[in-house]
């Protein structure tokens, strides 16, 4: 296929983790590019040429665009060639997925179609969504023709994002992305876009494959986690090093058993199996099992802690990290922060050790035994230390620096490498 040169508008829809990252990217390549995001606050950090989230190189390519007006920040869509809808998906209630965002961004976005445009999701969600936005813009636009039906139709095709916090510039650019069409001029259309910025291969297929590839892509990480964990537990009940077990495991060249630890978090892997329970129940079980797996863990871990301090006869606990994910500041679905939650809502004194953030979060910051403060500190005025995530700034820890201290290690940071 040949790479795009041409210059487009482009309206992207939602400023957050993805959206912004893509439309910086976008307006970098020459797209005259709005953003879009309905919270004033986002917008008016944004407006200074900062990112309301800490990610590398963006807030250089954020300023830049906008100092050349490549890119404009609003409150609502505008007339464009192509439209990006990268807005949340997150659970509801009965752990199904949340459409409200995905169905306010068509509804502001339908007014301004015209015959050729063509309507980009890459929000994460269950099977069918595409369909169901061209339904509902059916409805909306009757006066416009939908992809099947000739010259001059909207085009709609699903692309979801592979990005991974902290490299996400790099990975919009490098990575393969699946785009998948209505039809397959839906999908030829949509990757002339992502052939414009994207070095990656284009993998062109239907709508449906490609909402199920991603959530696939998730659940198999989850339920290899839920694997990890559940051997944890196993090797702790029979008195057994878990780190030492799956690193000895791992040398048989067929098996790769990864990292235990204290739950799964962020938006992707805590969330997406969901979508394919909520679409399939009864295809799912393994999958549904994993998650509840790995939604224990929180408790599990918090559970251990509280039993060291009260082995100990109380005191404070030191918590070392409070993000999702080694080295991001992101706090979306963490368990850390779980664990951290549950230790205070029992009455411990907790200190809580983050050096990605300058503060705790709000959550945290209202409730009087929780504090954050640094690791010498933590450590000087703590009896339990509970390791929940395996920082850079954590591994210089040894034994000797917690020899007076009950250990709840739940990432293996203190583990002795396999030889």
């Amino acid at each position: 296929m040949q790479r795009g040169r041409s210059v487009s508008r482009v309206s992207v829809i939602g400023l957050g983790y993805v959206g912004l990252p893509t439309a910086v990217t976008l307006a970098s390549r020459g797209h005259r590019v709005v953003g879009c995001d309905t919270d004033a606050a986002v917008r008016a950090t944004l407006a200074t040429g900062a990112a309301q989230f800490r990610e590398p190189d963006l807030d250089m390519l954020l300023a830049a665009a906008l100092a050349t007006r490549a890119l404009a920040v609003e409150a609502t869509p505008a007339i464009a060639d192509f439209h990006i809808i990268a807005v949340p998906t997150p659970l509801n209630a009965r752990q199904g997925a949340e459409l409200a965002h995905v169905d306010a961004a068509l509804a502001a976005l339908a007014p301004l179609l015209r015959p050729g445009d063509t309507v980009i999701l890459e929000s994460t969600v269950p099977v069918g969504t595409t369909e169901r936005l061209a339904r509902a813009l059916a409805i909306a636009r009757p006066d416009l023709r939908l992809p099947g039906a000739g010259a001059g139709c909207v085009h709609l095709a699903h692309c979801p994002e592979r990005v991974l916090p902290g490299r996400m510039l790099a990975e919009i650019v490098a990575n393969d992305r699946i785009i998948g069409g209505l039809t397959p001029e839906c999908a030829e259309r949509a990757a002339e876009l992502y052939a414009s910025f994207s070095t990656g291969v284009a993998q062109l297929t239907d709508a449906r494959t490609a909402e199920v590839v991603k959530l696939l892509e998730n659940a198999f990480r989850d339920v290899n986690i839920a694997f990890a964990n559940e051997a944890a537990a196993i090797c702790a009940r029979h008195g057994i090093d878990p780190w030492r077990a799956i690193a000895l495991a791992n040398r048989h060249p067929r098996v790769d058993v990864l990292r235990p630890g204290p739950g799964v978090g962020g938006h992707c892997i805590a969330v997406d199996p969901w979508f394919l329970v909520e679409g399939a129940p009864e295809q799912a079980r393994l999958i549904r099992l994993a998650r509840e797996v790995n939604d224990a863990r929180p408790a599990a871990v918090a559970a251990q802690v509280q039993a060291a301090s009260h082995a100990l006869g109380g005191g404070a606990v030191a918590c070392l990290g409070l993000s999702y994910k080694p080295d991001v500041e992101d706090l979306r679905g963490s368990p850390a922060l779980e664990v951290v939650q549950r230790l205070a809502t029992a009455g411990l004194a907790v200190r809580v050790v983050e050096p990605m953030l300058p503060a705790l979060p709000p959550g945290l910051a209202a409730l009087p035994n929780v504090t954050l403060v640094p690791l010498a500190r933590a450590l000087a005025e703590s009896r339990v230390v509970a390791v929940l995530v395996a920082h850079r700034a954590f591994q210089g820890l040894d034994a000797a620096a917690l020899k007076d201290h009950a250990v709840v290690d739940s990432v293996g940071l203190l583990a002795a490498p396999d030889r």
